[in-house]
């Protein structure tokens, strides 16, 4: 099977306008020759792309298949695109990033350093202090971009998808749930837990474990720096749930122990929140591009 760009271009196109006629509009073709298109793809694939009695136009399975390819592959053709062109054009502005994750600065600082170089012309800037205000900050423009894990429906604001990540349960080497091949919110019942200085609310250990069971801890405490809260784990002084991408020393080391959240482990996405307005422009979308990948390279080492 040979898949071209156009390909998945029609796909979309039909799926969006609900029919051929209308989709060769879109698409700036005659019918014919978008039915002849159909037609050709559906010969490579083997199989029907579309069930033809109905109204509007639906895909078939097969044909959903390559709807969510397409709606994968050609944004990021898109944003590349605009790349080359930002690049070619020079294009500056204005990048103020806040964040509502304190551990992001693990992967952050070498993605800022790679966009510089290639805009070195764009305005960079952390606003730390705007982190408790940071959705409003956005719409006030304080700030351009927030890195977030907590997706809300806000009018002229946009969560683009950068990369999933695991919360990881870290203790002490010995301590008594190491013999524990996961982690359930009751085990934590009796521990104290040491997070970033964050709300509940934004706190993976809570939102997706304690909260929902309606589970409490011993206690709770509040700490600035990942390598500190690492330290006080290590003396046993509490236990910590942190992103798998800040694990990847811990995850060799005699001192500690890491474990999943619940049996299957637990998955969470990060996004990159822009104003609609800004979201197309060029080195924003070289810096969503590269926020897709440094982190992976993290989790992978």
């Amino acid at each position: 099977m040979h898949l071209e760009l156009r390909h998945l271009r029609t796909i979309k196109a039909i799926h969006e306008a609900g029919g051929l006629a209308r989709a060769a509009d879109v698409l700036n073709i005659t019918q014919s020759a978008l039915s002849h298109q159909v037609k050709g793809l559906e010969e490579q694939v083997g199989m029907e792309l579309f069930v033809r009695r109905s109204k509007p136009l639906k895909l078939s399975s097969a044909g959903q298949r390559l709807l969510r390819l397409a709606e994968k592959v050609l944004p990021e053709v898109a944003a590349t695109e605009a790349e080359f062109q930002g690049l070619h054009e020079g294009k500056t502005g204005r990048l103020f990033i806040t964040l509502e994750c304190h551990a992001c600065y693990e992967w952050l600082l070498p993605v800022l350093e790679a966009f510089r170089k290639v805009w070195p012309e764009v305005d960079v800037d952390i606003r730390t202090g705007l982190a408790f205000d940071a959705l409003p900050a956005l719409e006030r423009e304080d700030v351009d971009l927030v890195i977030s894990s907590d997706p809300v429906d806000l009018a002229g604001v946009q969560f683009a998808p950068l990369f999933d990540y695991e919360p990881v349960f870290v203790a002490a080497a010995g301590h008594r749930l190491a013999e524990k091949p996961f982690i359930e919110a009751e085990d934590l019942r009796d521990e104290n837990i040491i997070t970033y200085p964050v709300d509940r609310a934004k706190l993976d250990v809570f939102t997706t474990l304690l909260t929902p069971a309606k589970v409490e801890p011993r206690g709770h405490r509040r700490v600035e720096l990942t390598e500190v809260i690492l330290m006080l784990v290590a003396s046993g002084r509490g236990v910590t749930v942190l992103p798998d991408w800040v694990l990847r020393e811990v995850k060799s080391s005699a001192d500690y122990i890491t474990r999943p959240l619940t049996k299957g482990g637990l998955a969470k996405r990060m996004y990159a929140a822009t104003r609609d307005e800004d979201a197309s422009k060029p080195f924003m979308a070289h810096f969503i591009r590269l926020a897709r990948t440094e982190p992976v390279k993290l989790q992978r080492r």
